[in-house]
């Protein structure tokens, strides 16, 4: 076969290209490289280059609807915007064939339209930044197709202004889309059609995911507006104009708009605003200030409410903001008297709490991080920390100590700055132009207030001080410890650790026995930041005392002592006596740790503490296997083996002196867990794990579990789980009670624990040991895979586990998180097997890395076989068979081709799809519980998403099915999908205009539901409209309109055929005709009928001819009385 006019060299080399059919992928970065490598500028290609040109963007917007992959998306957008590039390098010295055929009327232009509208709100970043770029690029090559003529008055950008002002505030694409457009035609031809925009765009920054697209639209528009007005006035009058349609509506909102709404306003619109025009503060303050006036004595300040700011807020608002970007300086405007102490001390009590956060940011915030902290300043926090350390707010807990945190590090740099000029005396100069006091008695000041803030902090962590005044005081000590935390010999203006006596070394620790672990967090933290002293604090008595309350804790029944008692420890084991405390609770001693020096305290006691822990929960477990009701009651086994892993996270795993040791103490740990595990797991297997006491093996106790076990029977009451079953110890029972069904009345279990006590035991405590047994027991196996090194080969090395070993603890997760029934049980065991997965991933052991892919086709394989004699759960929505599959998926290396995503995806869609077979609905229930997982799961990110339209199909047709197992599970997973799909629902509103897209985007994404719908809809309409007795709604109705009904019209609609939404009209009409004589008698499908009414086909605010809502409006009239 012969090319005419292509040369020689290029047959010979790349004649495959043009004889056999191109793949996708081979077509778009062919048309990446001639757009990269071809010279476009000064019409240097000729008319063949302007053709060429052409057919690349046809061939770019022709894969738009092919390429589904994430890459490969972003790789078309990108490609698409370098074309945009050469498009224009072409026109500058183009003909004026191709200045016609690229006009904005032109076909490829709204083609390119099309693409922009369908892509400006995709997921990806990448993608919706160089969708932006795309429309940006358009509208300059319009622009220069128009050579000589007024962008103002061209009909293209008239047309496109009414499409995109039509459309939507929360299409997040028609604001960088209107961002251009005001670049190109100026904001003020904008207001012209609609002055009332900006106080549109304000009022729809009460939504976080809007605010920051909304004021970059803001911000575009008030520079455009202020250039163009300051052209257009030589004189200053043009500011007044400026501040009624930018400034105004601002304050309004921001003394009565409501909490997020002003919030996102200050954090996102006020400070552009500030820094276009700084001038515009003293504005805002006059009008502020006579909105104080007009409304109250002039004597005090609009005060707001709970939910408003007033004019105080919104004052100390604009002050915080100016104040932070270096618009004002504090000591100005109150020396000048303009904002007076007292106002801002209003301010910092203020009943609405933001308020009170904007003027302590006006005291912390400053433009220079070396500006000196003045006395009133000083004087000011003193204030605000005497009423706001036990705010109930977790958000303003957090903020205040972010801003404080600010205000220490200004005065640990400022004093870093007075402590040079000290020492410098040749500059004294400087010092009396830039401060007043001299820089001795400055530092002396700054020590002083430190000094009482530490004071004031110890003081509100008295025992039964509440839980946010500990947060705050805690957080915010934290911060002094670390920020004043300098190398030795370097300057310091103040240390922590001067401040602490043995009393406050004692509040802290008191603070372990906190409920809230956030509070234990914050304590160990900062007892950590100051340990050298805290440590030295503590004497051998008392460190005895903290050690016995410590194991004491390690066994106690209420799971909350077994988080203080591992905090308790990880703070010990840094004191160099805890060795000799844990040698005299008969722990065998390696004479060679204290011959050898190089071994550090903490490996020393860690290693003397596990071993205490371990023999201890050893000889635990030996009872608990004749007894778990006494282990239940008396010693839980959770306890133990959580504090064993605190300490082990204390240790530096990668600088270890004791190796033999510790990989002989691993070998225990991973062996006690098993045992432990293997005594535990009948209860947290069983089919009913919730009211299940098991048979214990001595006989005393089983004549006792015999009655109990003919009591928990299924009885017509539900009272079951709210009595305590009672029965008396020796007690014995007789056979023909145990043949009678009567109940036995208060009836339990009674045991007697270490001090003889009796106590009664119950099923949920039973479980409760037991399924914290199993998630300490995972959390444990994952911490010394992820911690400690592996190797290669199963040999002795210096590595502290083998490969065999973690083999075996995959094994474990594998049994536990198959067979598991309790949710507790399994989600825990999850989390440690993820550990082992990431370690796995990052493995350089071949054999190690090929584990996971092994055991999910084991898995799948199992599902598949659907073996009568397989532990598999049906139940439970397949209780932890998803968790097992998603932690090996999640840790897919990132960069990979995610085969096992692939392969899992494909296995899990093909048993989903409904059979016939009554022998397939369990796999299928599996496949559709674990889809559900997947989709739901965000780490897999946008990988999952080339599967949503099969998981939708899988789904509509489950729903169909006649078992109900798989309509259940069809139902979640299309819940889920609908999540995955347009977002997150944030409020309650039905019709709420958020988590929906345009027709047109959403089938371009998954064009294979195009057709796939319309089907349904044809089915659902065929069983409409059968002539049988009684009205028949197909199953699949409902979940189709779920999905119609988030859809809205694309701008491009009735421009394009293709994907349009007008062949779904005639099925909407017909399910009209039907079920409209039913609605006000059928009560129950209401919410069908709801849904065919909002589906949103409308346009320019008026009914497509010939939809549905133009057919209700000519043709149905509501009688309303």
């Amino acid at each position: 076969m012969k090319h005419a006019g292509v040369p020689v060299w290029f047959v010979n080399n790349c004649g495959t290209l043009c004889t056999e059919e191109l793949s996708d992928a081979v077509l778009l970065f062919l048309s990446h490289g001639a757009l990269a490598m071809l010279e476009w500028k000064n019409g240097s290609m000729g008319e063949n280059g302007e053709k060429l040109l052409l057919d690349i963007a046809s061939v770019l917007l022709s894969l738009s609807s092919e390429l589904k992959e994430s890459s490969m998306t972003t790789s078309l957008s990108r490609i698409l915007a370098i074309w945009t590039n050469s498009a224009l390098a072409a026109l500058v010295s183009g003909s004026p064939n191709l200045k016609i055929k690229l006009n904005g009327n032109s076909n490829v232009i709204g083609k390119l339209l099309e693409y922009i509208y369908t892509h400006w709100e995709h997921p990806l970043d990448a993608v919706r930044h160089q969708t932006k770029l795309i429309f940006k690029n358009l509208l300059q090559i319009h622009r220069t197709t128009i050579t000589g003529f007024s962008e103002k008055s061209d009909p293209f950008f008239a047309r496109l202004i009414k499409h995109l002002l039509s459309l939507e505030w929360h299409v997040k694409g028609k604001y960088a889309s209107l961002g251009c457009l005001v670049e190109c035609v100026g904001t003020e031809n904008i207001l012209q059609l609609d002055r009332t925009i900006p106080v549109q765009i304000l009022d729809v920054m009460n939504d976080q995911s809007l605010a920051p697209y909304a004021s970059d639209l803001l911000e575009t528009m008030f520079t455009n507006h202020k250039t163009h007005l300051t052209l257009s006035f030589k004189e200053s009058t043009w500011i007044d104009q400026w501040h009624d349609i930018w400034v105004s509506p601002l304050l309004v909102i921001l003394c009565e708009g409501n909490h997020d709404q002003t919030t996102y306003i200050i954090d996102y619109y006020l400070p552009k605003l500030l820094k276009c025009n700084p001038d515009s503060l003293s504005y805002m303050i006059r009008i502020l200030q006579a909105s104080a006036d007009a409304n109250q004595d002039e004597a005090f300040w609009d005060q707001g409410s709970c939910s408003t700011r007033g004019a105080l807020g919104a004052l100390m608002a604009c002050l915080r903001t100016a104040r932070a970007h270096g618009h004002l300086e504090l000591s100005n405007i109150m020396s000048s008297g303009l904002v007076s102490t007292e106002c801002i001390k209003q301010g910092l009590v203020h009943q609405h709490n933001q308020v009170c956060i904007d003027a302590l940011g006006l005291l912390c915030e400053t433009h220079r991080s070396t500006e000196i902290v003045s006395v009133e300043e000083m004087q000011l926090i003193h204030f605000f920390m005497m009423y706001n350390l036990n705010s109930q707010s977790p958000s303003v807990r957090q903020q205040i100590g972010s801003l404080l945190r600010k205000l220490f590090c200004r005065i640990q740099e400022s004093s870093q700055v007075l402590y040079k000029l000290e020492q410098n005396k040749t500059k004294q100069e400087l010092l009396e132009n830039s401060a007043e006091r001299h820089p001795l008695g400055i530092l002396q000041q700054y020590k002083d207030f430190m000094s009482s803030v530490c004071d004031r902090l110890f003081e509100v962590l008295f025992p039964g001080s509440s839980h946010p005044t500990r947060f705050s005081a805690l957080s915010i000590l934290g911060s002094i410890a670390e920020i004043f935390s300098v190398p030795k010999g370097q300057a310091q203006v103040f240390q922590l650790d001067q401040e602490i006596d043995s009393t406050r070394v004692q509040t802290l620790i008191q603070c372990f026995a906190s409920t809230f672990e956030e509070v234990k967090v914050l304590a160990f933290g900062l007892l950590m930041k100051i340990r050298d002293v805290a440590l030295n604090l503590q004497d051998s008595e008392n460190l005895d005392l903290l050690f016995q309350a410590a194991m004491d804790l390690s066994t106690s029944t209420k799971p909350y002592d077994c988080v203080t008692a591992s905090y308790l420890l990880n703070f010990l084991v840094h004191h160099e006596g805890l060795q000799c405390i844990c040698l005299g609770k008969q722990v065998e001693h390696n004479p060679q740790m204290d011959e050898d020096i190089s071994v550090s305290t903490v490996e020393k006691n860690t290693l003397s503490v596990i071993k205490l822990l371990l023999v201890n929960v050893e000889e635990e477990i030996f009872q608990a296997k004749k007894s778990l009701l006494q282990a239940a009651a008396s010693f839980p086994m959770y306890g133990r083996v959580h504090c064993i892993t605190g300490v082990l996270q204390q240790l530096p795993f990668n600088n270890l002196t004791l190796v033999t040791e510790w990989k002989e103490m691993v070998a225990r740990l991973i062996l006690m867990s098993y045992r432990l595990s293997a005594v535990v797991s009948p209860v947290v297997q069983s089919s009913s794990p919730e009211g299940l006491i098991p048979m214990d093996s001595d006989s005393e106790s089983a004549g006792r579990l015999q009655m109990i076990l003919h009591e928990i029977q299924p009885q017509d009451t539900n009272d079951y789980f709210m009595q305590t079953k009672i029965l008396k110890e020796y007690c014995e029972v007789e056979p023909e009670k145990l043949s009678d069904h009567r109940p036995v009345e208060n009836i339990c279990t009674e045991m007697r624990g270490k001090e003889r006590q009796t106590c009664d035991v119950t099923a949920q405590m039973v479980l409760v040991c037991c399924w914290r047994s199993m998630k300490e027991v995972s959390l444990l196996l994952g911490t010394l895979c992820k911690l400690l090194p592996s190797h290669a080969t199963s040999e002795p090395s210096d590595g502290l586990i083998t490969v065999e070993q973690v083999k075996n603890i995959g094994d474990y997760f594998k049994h536990h998180l198959l067979q598991s029934r309790h949710r507790g049980a399994f989600e825990l065991a999850y989390a440690g097997f993820v550990q082992l997965t990431e370690m796995l991933s990052r493995c350089n052991s071949e054999s190690l890395c090929k584990m996971p892919e092994q055991w999910l086709k084991c898995v799948l394989e199992e599902i598949k076989s659907c073996d009568p004699s397989s532990t598999l759960c049906a139940t439970r929505r397949s209780a932890g068979i998803p968790f097992y599959i998603q932690a090996l998926l999640a840790s897919e290396p990132k960069k990979s081709k995610t085969d096992l995503l692939k392969m899992t995806m494909k296995e899990l869609l093909s048993l989903a799809a409904p059979l016939n077979e009554l022998s397939s609905v369990i796999p299928q229930v599996h496949a559709l519980n674990i889809l559900r997982a997947l989709f739901r799961d965000t780490r897999l990110g946008e990988n999952i998403m080339p599967y949503v339209a099969d998981g939708i199909q899988a789904a509509i047709l489950g729903f169909m099915s006649p078992v109900w197992a798989v309509r259940n599970s069809s139902t979640l997973l299309f819940s889920a999908l609908i999540t995955r799909i347009f977002g997150v629902k944030r409020g309650k509103d039905e019709n709420a205009k958020k988590n929906r897209m345009t027709g047109r985007e959403f089938f371009s994404r998954f064009p294979s539901l195009y057709p796939f719908l319309l089907k349904q809809l044809e089915v659902v309409t065929n069983t409409l409209n059968s002539e049988a007795e009684e009205l028949k709604i197909h199953p699949s109705l409902f979940l189709l309109l779920l999905i119609l009904g988030r859809l809205y019209p694309s701008p491009t609609d009735g421009t394009y055929s293709a994907l349009s939404m007008a062949p779904f009209v005639p099925f909407i009409i017909s399910f009209y005709t039907v079920l409209l004589p039913f609605i006000w008698w059928l009560y129950q499908d209401i919410q069908q009928i709801f849904l065919l009414f909002r589906l949103p086909l409308v346009w320019d605010g008026e009914p497509v001819k010939g939809t549905g809502l133009w057919w209700l409006r000519r043709n149905v009239v509501f009688e309303r009385k």
